[in-house]
């Protein structure tokens, strides 16, 4: 391999350290958030709203992605939205209440650039190997969501629960760094002959298919990595042992993320890998209903579900759409909705909480959830018309 194909090989893989940002400054919290809520006086629906409104930001933001994406090209808006990250994840910790609610919601929309560019960029990059791609894209997400998650109390009992927020922020600085190469040599809009679709994403009933499963597997994963810590501990689970779970619950997404796109490889159909990713969600969730003393087998075996449902519907987003433009708009349509549906899970779930004084409700409603997910999935990877996304 020569000189100039091994940097081209190097600059194309940078997506990956991209994809470790864009987890850990949310995932920090569900470990920290008793602590949060202790010294800031918030209940459990507040914690609750605190939790969900990056998911607001996200849903609120991606539409908007692709406006960006056409005016500044997608590397240099990756790189804005990095270095914003970085800015936000100290500013949330250190300017106050105030800022502990302002900071959350610009963390959330910086995010969301990453979370609808990516796979565009993926797909660009990646065309013959997109759901392998994807797999390690998501490897990445889930390795940097595990490890903040496993380190935030630690890094909380050495200082504060603020340094184990704000920390996530150099790192979203050292990949806008490592970024910066390619958003000065290779940004530029995505062509014109793309910019046209025959049908809106919005009118085809196979995106709000795609929609309904991104959004579901997206509120089973933020209701958990944001209260499993606090349902475990209710349960006497001590504190450190509930974040040691909340790290298995994701260390054990990379596994299933990694082991998922056997199941994706059919350009046509994903219905396999789509069904196959949720049904362990919907295991574990009965699981800590009816057998919470298994809280570590049930962590374990939802993080290979969590994992797999990711890359199954990132998948299902980059193969539907037909060009660069559409799978943009697609990516926009699926994370806004799919998103705000994922951010009233944590909200219910402090809610219902707190009015009934256990998690059994909680636990109940959103296995259900789960169960609808694992319909969709058969549904949005069932074989395509080739008219349609």
């Amino acid at each position: 391999m020569s000189d100039r194909r091994r940097w081209a090989v190097v600059i194309t893989a940078t997506v990956f350290l991209v994809a470790l940002c864009l987890r850990p400054a949310l995932t920090a919290v569900g470990p920290v958030l008793p602590r949060i809520g202790a010294d800031e006086n918030l209940g459990e629906t507040a914690q609750g709203l605190l939790a969900a409104l990056p998911l607001l930001a996200f849903a609120a933001a991606s539409p908007l992605v692709h406006f960006a994406s056409r005016r500044f090209g997608m590397e240099r808006t990756v790189l804005i939205s990095l270095l914003v990250l970085a800015v936000s994840s100290v500013a949330r910790s250190y300017t106050g209440q105030a800022g502990l609610w302002i900071g959350t919601v610009v963390i959330g929309a910086s995010i969301a650039v990453g979370n609808v560019l990516v796979p565009v960029i993926l797909k660009r990059d990646y065309a013959a190997h997109v759901s392998r791609a994807t797999g390690i894209y998501t490897a990445f997400i889930t390795g940097g969501a595990a490890l903040a998650s496993i380190v935030a109390v630690p890094i909380a009992d050495a200082a504060d629960w603020r340094l184990s927020l704000a920390v996530w922020g150099g790192l979203a600085l050292l990949a806008a760094l490592v970024w910066l190469p390619r958003s000065l040599g290779a940004s530029l809009p995505l062509p014109v002959s793309q910019a046209a679709s025959p049908v809106s994403v919005w009118r085809q009933p196979m995106a709000w298919l795609v929609t309904g499963y991104m959004g579901l597997q997206s509120t089973s994963f933020y209701l958990l990595v944001n209260w499993l810590p606090t349902i475990e501990i209710s349960t006497g689970i001590s504190e450190r042992t509930a974040g040691v779970h909340v790290f298995l619950f994701q260390g054990f997404g990379l596994i299933g993320g990694l082991t998922i796109p056997r199941l994706l490889k059919n350009p046509v159909s994903q219905r396999a890998g789509a069904v196959t990713a949720s049904i362990p969600i919907l295991l574990a969730l009965l699981g800590l209903l009816l057998a919470p003393d298994l809280a570590i087998l049930w962590a374990i075996i939802a993080g290979l579900g969590q994992g797999a449902a990711l890359v199954a519907a990132l998948t299902l987003i980059s193969l539907r759409g037909r060009t660069h433009h559409e799978t943009t708009q697609l990516s926009g349509m699926a994370q806004s909705i799919g998103y705000l549906l994922a951010a009233t899970g944590p909200v219910i779930a402090g809610t219902l909480t707190e009015q009934t004084g256990t998690w059994t409700a909680t636990l109940t409603t959103f296995a259900a959830l789960a169960a609808v997910q694992v319909l969709l999935g058969f549904a949005a990877g069932r074989p395509r018309p080739p008219s349609t996304i």
